[in-house]
């Protein structure tokens, strides 16, 4: 489950997975079901009329993409052995510390996100996924450098779709 699925880790997050052959659910608000779609979801939950932390379902891994929900919140959509992923520090920052914690008993777990593989590597899958067009980047909107007041105060509405991409331009020589 990819809680966060139409935001730029959560839309990145969604399509990765699938190139690995995981079956997904995406949660998402409603104008955003039909993206988590064509990104290769192949469930998809409305939080606005559902309370994903509900669901009936059990998942191998919950990834929190947004960092607007909690482990207590998520731990039973866990299989045993399940794992529970944030791109955030969670409430009172305590990700970091279930990760830390979780591994020495046998149910679910904690993973903070660290990336194993070096940056080069990763760039060059991530490259060549694109190539395959088993990747597609999620753009909401671009903003010139000289607006990057504007673009933060987008982001910061929490309605963005995707990422926001900021342009430089070359300095005139």
């Amino acid at each position: 489950m990819v809680y966060g699925a139409s935001g730029a880790i959560g839309s990145a997050a969604v399509q990765l997975l699938k190139t690995v052959g995981a079956r997904v659910t995406a949660v998402c608000d409603t104008a955003n079901v039909e993206l988590a779609r064509q990104l290769g979801a192949d469930r998809v939950v409305d939080y606005t009329t559902t309370d994903f932390t509900l669901d009936s379902q059990r998942y191998d891994a919950v990834f929190d993409a947004v960092g607007k929900s909690s482990f207590g919140r998520c731990r039973r959509l866990l299989k045993p052995r399940g794992t529970y992923l944030s791109s955030d520090l969670g409430p009172l920052s305590q990700n970091p510390f279930l990760a830390l914690v979780t591994p020495m008993f046998p149910a679910r777990k904690v993973k903070f996100p660290i990336q194993r593989m070096s940056g080069h590597r990763m760039v060059a899958h991530v490259r060549d996924l694109m190539a395959a067009g088993a990747f597609m980047p999620v753009v909401d909107r671009t903003y010139p450098l000289e607006e990057i007041v504007e673009a933060y105060r987008y982001v910061e509405t929490g309605r963005k779709i995707g990422s926001v991409v900021i342009t430089v331009e070359p300095a005139a020589a």
